[in-house]
């Protein structure tokens, strides 16, 4: 008769000093991020020689993928997330020392979020507080005339009008480009606007389609670039006539341009100037819809004038534009009870976004928050009026 010896295993334990150097470390990294943030030169020095380098490096990797990696690690999460919650609720009320036991659950968690906040840091909210694009480019930042705002108000329009019928249009003057033939021209559109800037010189990635498009569009945003995969997410759901500049204001993000109205600044210029029709058409439609806004209230006298004289074509694409993030406001059903409720829930989700971003984005040194996007306009005024 032969007795089986059985085997038991042993739990890996690690010594209670490597324990707390790697809960230590994250908070270490931060504390250390948060000293030297207010030193530009430093934060120059992360950016260029450390955050650089590695977001491309991601980006090499990522781009081995057609899909999102940023939208699978973020949906991956989330569930396990929601499964390590409930877990935990439960172990938690089965068992004694339910302190003790809820702690230990907690931690890891814990510990987890302050490794992904520390790179972070490093890798994009370094940028932030580094000298900027127009900063290391010159320009002066001092405000706009009201005269050149109109002047540059106009040339954007008469631009727009000329390529608006340059583009892919159907029977009913609905820009029908096709998108995927956008996307694969995106890592050309930089070709010409480095001849002027070589600092935004280097490889660009395909931006990724975004899976959970109809949740952006929820939320009201376009593109979202990911310094931890070094992507680039495009919303395909929005009109597609500005989706060349919502790419072009990614990829300048990918090139380091860190600022929010510095990277619409670039993604407008490098669509301006790459030579393909349908991303002219983008960058000098998205600026003039930025000048436009910005003469408003500055002269209404001309901005009223300006509008009288836009094309059929532009004036369609900008109701599509405006009709469809109004329709992105509602939800309708067809059942006036449902539709009420879950219009609450989208206006509510949308608006604790917008807040937490807002927030975020002041945090980084963007005084502005969320309208920085618009604040392009000093630059698109400053440089065409050299």
């Amino acid at each position: 008769m032969v007795i089986e010896e059985k085997k038991t295993r042993k739990a890996i334990t690690l010594p209670r000093a490597v324990y707390i150097v790697i809960c230590a470390l994250p908070v270490v990294s931060i504390i250390l991020f948060y000293v030297l943030r207010a030193n530009s030169g430093a934060m120059e020095w992360v950016s260029m020689r450390l955050s650089s380098p590695v977001r491309s490096a991601l980006g090499l990797f990522s781009s081995v993928y057609p899909f999102s990696l940023m939208e699978v690690l973020c949906a991956a999460s989330g569930i396990w997330l929601i499964y390590y919650i409930v877990r935990t609720i439960i172990i938690t009320t089965r068992r004694r020392e339910k302190l003790k036991i809820l702690s230990n659950r907690l931690l890891p968690i814990t510990v987890a979020i302050l490794y992904v906040w520390t790179l972070f840091c490093w890798l994009w909210n370094s940028g932030y507080h580094a000298p900027g694009f127009a900063k290391s480019n010159s320009f002066n930042g001092g405000g706009i005339s009201v005269e050149d705002l109109v002047s540059i108000t106009g040339l954007f329009a008469d631009r727009t009008n000329e390529l608006s019928v340059l583009v892919g249009r159907d029977n009913d003057g609905r820009h029908i480009e096709d998108r995927h033939d956008i996307i694969g021209q995106s890592t050309l559109i930089f070709q010409n606007i480095i001849i002027e800037y070589p600092a935004l010189e280097g490889r660009l990635y395909k931006p990724k389609p975004m899976m959970f498009s109809w949740l952006m569009s929820r939320t009201g945003y376009t593109g979202v670039y990911f310094a931890l995969t070094g992507e680039s997410n495009i919303n395909t759901r929005a009109p597609s006539f500005l989706m060349p500049a919502t790419i072009a204001h990614e990829l300048a993000h990918q090139r380091g341009v860190f600022a929010e109205d510095e990277a619409n600044f670039v993604g407008i210029l490098a669509c301006i100037t790459s030579g393909i029709t349908v991303y002219e058409y983008a960058g000098y439609l998205m600026g003039f819809i930025y000048l436009r806004n910005a003469l408003f209230s500055a002269d209404f006298n001309a901005w009223d004038t300006i509008s009288d004289r836009l094309r059929d074509e532009v004036r369609r694409d900008l109701r599509e534009h405006y009709d469809y993030w109004q329709s992105q406001k509602t939800v309708e059903t067809g059942v006036e009870v449902f539709d009420s409720i879950l219009t609450a829930v989208t206006e509510t989700v949308s608006d604790t976004v917008n807040t937490v971003y807002d927030g975020y984005l002041r945090s980084q040194n963007q005084e502005l928050g969320l309208s920085s996007y618009g604040a392009c306009v000093d630059l698109l005024v400053e440089y065409f009026c050299q």
